[in-house]
């Protein structure tokens, strides 16, 4: 089924709330790059044919929606949260920065936020309504899904690295992916902090450890 606007019409419907935009994000997952979250408001006009989650469009069909989607929302919002920032802060805080920097980047100030997932991220002052599988549900969480994806997606491409097959995976841990981490250790566009490294005895003394109670999430290096 595609997504429709039941939900925006949902919370437009209360009094205070005049603007709703839907968020998604990607790169949650991935060994290597930044975490990039997208926000996008409507006008509930009717979205370009074809638009549903990203997942379920092939790399093609998103590039493909990605002008129509830039010129027929009323406003789309970027925010990302890079590896260095994941490592140092972790990833439900990265995920967080990178969200309000996305809200912030919008040329309205939404009065309420649909965030596709069960888990608020966001937190206060935004009020924030909740969506499993919002992605597939709700229209602006949909076009939000596809230009996060567009946009990182390229970024990670365009870092080359063919070894890596950052083209073709993003990052995320494919075959390809793995072999090269064996053979040729992290590069500087990977997250340090995460778990992988502990299965690269040749590599393990690279990984980064978290202070989970510093307030600014410091790092240190244990060789």
């Amino acid at each position: 089924m595609a997504p429709t606007y039941d939900i925006e019409r949902l919370l437009l419907a209360q009094p205070s709330t005049r603007t709703v935009a839907g968020i998604d994000e990607v790169g949650r997952g991935a060994w290597a790059g930044p975490v990039t979250v997208c926000a996008v408001v409507t006008d509930l006009s009717e979205p370009p044919a074809g638009l549903t989650d990203s997942k379920q469009l092939t790399a093609l069909r998103r590039e493909a929606l990605e002008d129509e989607l830039s010129a027929w929302a009323a406003g789309v919002g970027f925010g990302e949260s890079s590896h260095e920032e994941v490592d140092r802060v972790g990833m439900t805080e990265a995920l967080r920065r990178a969200a309000r920097r996305a809200l912030e980047a919008l040329p309205v100030r939404p009065d309420a936020v649909i965030l596709d997932g069960n888990h608020d991220y966001i937190g206060p002052p935004w009020p924030v309504r909740l969506e499993i599988k919002g992605d597939a549900a709700s229209v602006s969480v949909a076009a939000a899904s596809v230009l996060a994806k567009v946009r990182r997606d390229a970024y990670m491409a365009g870092l080359g690295l063919e070894e890596y097959g950052f083209a073709e995976n993003a990052g995320y841990p494919s075959p390809v992916h793995q072999e090269a981490l064996a053979r040729l250790g992290p590069t500087e566009h990977h997250r340090l902090s995460w778990s992988y490294l502990d299965d690269l005895p040749q590599w393990r003394h690279l990984k980064v450890h978290r202070d989970p109670l510093a307030v600014e999430g410091q790092v240190s290096l244990f060789g």
